[in-house]
């Protein structure tokens, strides 16, 4: 089987994550800068079959899309005219942040290690395609 990709994109860094061969748990795989995002993900897939990109939809508490919706919007044009074959699919990250920071508490890792945001980013994107094939077991 293929890997399911998943981006927790952002202005400054994207927290990337990817699932294992068969599908069945998401691990983090890296944090990139988001002009370094498509060059990535040529590299990645040139090597390991991907089907499917995960990419978070950031939304208020309102339910309204959040600012940097334009900006994913952008890069999933460019997604599409450069990997056509990629099945692309939206899943709402809200708190996703905020859980991946009380995960990295909970697990008593250090304080210096806490505040690296690659490392949040990167636990995001780990949440996102967790949440995503939880959904996906349901159906």
């Amino acid at each position: 089987m293929a890997r399911i990709m998943a981006i927790d994109y952002g202005t400054k860094r994207c927290g990337i994550a990817v699932t294992d061969p068969l599908q069945t748990c998401a691990f983090g795989l890296d944090t990139v800068p988001p002009e370094k995002l498509i060059p990535f993900i040529k590299t990645y897939t040139s090597t390991e079959k991907v089907t499917t990109l995960v990419v978070g939809e950031p939304k208020q508490r309102d339910n309204t899309p959040s600012e940097i919706e334009s900006k994913i919007a952008l890069f999933l044009a460019k997604i599409k005219r450069e990997f056509p074959s990629l099945d692309i699919v939206r899943f709402d990250e809200r708190y996703t942040s905020k859980m991946a920071q009380q995960a990295l508490f909970q697990s008593g890792a250090p304080k210096k290690l806490r505040q690296k945001k690659e490392i949040i980013d990167k636990l995001s994107a780990t949440l996102i395609l967790q949440g995503f094939l939880d959904q996906q077991q349901k159906l």
